[in-house]
């Protein structure tokens, strides 16, 4: 009987969208709508953010002493670190901020790439992520800065610092209201729509059944709060991404003899001496570039909203630990994404997104490499799900929007928003969140720029320290000037009025 009615109402959702699809007036304003976003795309990622990353990130690079290349092995040393205080453990800061990263953008986003740009796109992913990298320690040192305490937890991101040492309000609301709307509805959307497809070329279900699924599974965390999100995301993302490097590596293995070749062929196509896919060298930089930073997220100001929340005894080490989330995604489950498919010799098909790398591991794999990746998809793009849910809600209790019908309302057109991105086809749904997520990039890295000085100040003060075989302890008289900060002074971290609280299951209407 259930499966009547769960039958009998997914015919009539499919029927609604369909009469909605057939309207004249919806499909021209739909036309017009996706016209006008890849010619914003064209613009921004062909001009303004590919040179916006690589000379933020060099000269941060620069200014930071190469810390980003230097500091891998400190990186691995914090993200085994215990609990420092009463937020959430750095571990769990990684995970959901990995979580975020480690979706649709490491399976589908390298595929889309290598398709429209070549192989040569990989090798700008690579360039992208070593150089972005210094974005990353720069934003989460500054979101530790100026994080704030309320309601049992620290909280903070971009919106924070732009407001507390920017003093621009004004441009913390644009921020907060843009990343709101880019994680919690547009790269959901994304997110959703990787699943279904995935789902369907696996087993044919409907992806109007499997969209609805999809919504009851994101409905029974995002009502739970931050401290199920982490701990969802605390299990299943170090598991699943584990288990698919190794995977990767037992294919890289399989096909050792022909390594050479595909990177001899990355290279070379990557300077466009040889066309493969996209062919002009102008399309290979530039996927490599817009997906290697949807892969990352470096320099979006999106991963701070989680290093914030955790607690620690000094910035630099949330700089350090978000930053590790960054190479693990690009140059260790992006790249390895991209050897199954280039050993594979699948781009000749007319597939979609994720179509070439399920085409790719069943050749690699047979049935069980099919089935594998599923599973892979669903738990990387759910824990996307929940983890951008959470940089949405961080935001709109910056917005002071954290109690009753706001935050009810945010929940509801998150789960709309995931069920849109189901059944809509891919490609508009990566065009809006490629737009968006260039919008977020400009305003924060101008942001980072201009409050360089206190994360370099912090930076150093921490390298420093090691150098000496100390664990710095960070306090205010770091910092030339302190104006703004609210979670430390001059004896370190201030803790949370009541320890107990971080640890009480909350309530669907307690927020965090």
């Amino acid at each position: 009987m259930l499966g009547n009615l769960f039958g009998h109402s997914s015919e009539v959702i499919r029927g609604f969208f369909k009469n909605i699809g057939n309207s004249q007036l919806i499909s021209t304003m739909a036309g017009n709508m996706e016209k006008a976003l890849n010619f914003s795309n064209d613009i921004l990622w062909g001009y303004v953010l590919i040179v916006l990353l690589i000379v933020s990130g060099l000269y941060f690079t620069f200014k930071l002493k190469f810390a980003n290349l230097t500091q891998i092995k400190e990186m691995f040393k914090i993200m085994l670190e215990k609990k420092e205080g009463n937020g959430i453990s750095p571990f769990q800061a990684f995970c959901v901020s990995a979580g975020s990263k480690v979706g649709t953008g490491s399976l589908a986003g390298v595929a889309i790439a290598i398709s429209l740009g070549g192989p040569g796109s990989v090798f700008w992913m690579w360039v992208l992520t070593l150089i972005v990298g210094s974005l990353s320690i720069v934003e989460n040192i500054l979101a530790q800065i100026y994080k704030e305490k309320k309601d049992g937890l620290f909280r903070g991101g971009p919106a924070f610092y732009m407001e507390k040492a920017m003093k621009k309000r004004w441009m913390g609301i644009a921020f907060s209201v843009l990343l709101t709307v880019t994680y919690g509805l547009i790269f959901n959307a994304v997110q959703a729509n990787t699943m279904t497809i995935a789902i369907e070329n696996f087993c044919g279900i409907d992806r109007v059944r499997s969209g609805l699924i999809i919504v009851v599974f994101t409905a029974a965390v995002v009502y739970g709060g931050m401290k199920r999100i982490a701990k969802v995301s605390e299990i299943i993302v170090p598991l699943m991404g584990a288990s698919y490097l190794l995977v990767a590596l037992f294919v890289v293995g399989k096909n050792i003899g022909e390594l050479p070749a595909v990177i001899s062929m990355i290279f070379a196509n990557a300077f466009g001496l040889k066309a493969i896919g996209g062919g002009t060298l102008g399309m290979i930089v530039m996927q490599g570039v817009k997906r290697g930073l949807f892969s990352n997220e470096a320099g979006m100001g999106s991963t701070p909203n989680a290093g914030a929340s955790a607690s620690a005894s000094h910035p630099a080490k949330q700089g350090l630990i978000q930053t590790l989330g960054v190479y693990v995604t690009t140059l260790g489950v992006c790249t390895a994404t991209a050897f199954i498919i280039l050993f594979s010799g699948v781009l000749d098909q007319n597939l979609d997104g994720i179509g070439y790398t399920q085409a790719a591991m069943k050749v690699q794999l047979g049935s069980i490499g099919d089935i594998f990746l599923l599973l892979c998809i669903v738990l990387f793009a759910y824990t996307t799900i929940i983890g951008n849910y959470y940089y949405g809600q961080t935001n709109l209790e910056y917005l002071n929007a954290d109690k009753g019908l706001k935050i009810q309302i945010f929940r509801v057109l998150v789960l709309v928003m995931v069920f849109f991105g189901a059944v809509r086809e891919s490609q508009f749904v990566w065009n809006a969140a490629d737009l968006f997520m260039a919008l977020m990039a400009i305003f924060n890295i101008y942001a980072i720029i201009r409050l360089r000085k206190p994360a370099i100040q912090a930076m150093e003060h921490y390298v420093n320290g090691r150098k000496i075989g100390m664990d710095p302890i960070f306090t205010t008289n770091v910092l030339d000037d302190n104006t703004g900060v609210e979670c430390w002074d001059e004896n370190g971290e201030v803790p949370l009025e009541d320890e107990d609280e971080v640890y009480v299951e909350v309530p669907q209407k307690a927020e965090i």
